[in-house]
């Protein structure tokens, strides 16, 4: 008995500090990327063409794809939104429910798993392939920069990636939902913009903006940590680390939904 207590004791020991490790990482990869954007030296030519040529390999491969699911969402939703609210008798209100729902909530999720998907987890992926086949301590050992060179790079990539595809996003649904509700004519526009004005108020805009900022922060730096870090055995990254990874960025973003909920809504 004492042996399988003493066994599962240790058992929480390992994954308390498993986490408490992870996190540690986690927060360490930002304040470095910080501190890297903070010096004048990342700003070279030298240093900054890596990063310009990332932000535009990653975010070009899925701006195209990105917009033609976002508009499709959009037209689906504010159908069902107007159709619905339409049947309960509530249509002054479906046009101000479906931007809620889409531009406030719906978008900046969305967004942020696409570029997590596309984007930082296949980047985490090869950073951990270097890391895997020596590459990484040879070209550190010849006194490269990596940090500079491959890790910031990606994660300034998924930042841009994702504020790009949030703001595109919210374009596109706002000219959707207004195609869905008024269709091909200007007549709606000056009630559509007085309406959007009334959503979009000071604290409302502030929420959203802290949101978006927060996801996408959540997106760049936590799949690169998990890949830059990760325990490995035998060269291969140990069974379950990735989905660790994955499982604690749906956690932030989670609880930015849900602070973002409370501070719109309470």
């Amino acid at each position: 008995m004492r042996s399988i207590q003493r066994s599962l004791s240790l058992r929480i020991w390992h994954a308390a500090r498993d986490i408490a490790l992870a996190w540690g990482r986690i927060f360490y990869l930002a304040a470095m990327v910080w501190v890297l954007l903070l010096s004048p030296s990342t700003y070279r030519w030298q240093s900054l063409r890596p990063i310009l040529q990332r932000m535009y390999k990653d975010t070009a491969s899925i701006l195209l794809g990105f917009t033609i699911l976002a508009a499709l969402i959009c037209l689906v939703i504010t159908r069902i939104v107007v159709v619905t609210a339409i049947s309960y008798g509530l249509s002054r209100y479906a046009l101000e429910m479906v931007i809620r729902v889409l531009v406030l909530e719906l978008i900046p999720l969305t967004a942020a798993l696409f570029v997590a998907m596309r984007c930082t987890i296949p980047n985490a992926t090869e950073l951990a392939l270097i890391r895997q086949s020596g590459e990484w301590d040879a070209r550190q050992s010849r006194g490269e920069a990596l940090m500079r060179l491959e890790v910031l790079p990606r994660v300034i990539s998924g930042l841009y990636a994702c504020v790009t595809l949030a703001a595109l996003s919210c374009v596109v649904a706002l000219v959707t939902a207004y195609i869905g509700v008024y269709g091909f004519t200007l007549a709606g526009l000056p009630g559509y913009t007085r309406m959007f004005g009334h959503v979009f108020n000071p604290s409302v805009t502030l929420v959203f903006v802290l949101k978006t900022w927060l996801s996408s922060w959540a997106v760049a730096i936590i799949p690169v940590a998990t890949g830059l870090y990760a325990h490995r055995t035998h060269r291969q990254m140990r069974p379950g680390e990735e989905l660790s990874g994955l499982a604690r960025m749906f956690a932030v973003l989670l609880m930015i939904e849900l602070a973002s909920l409370m501070g719109n809504y309470y």
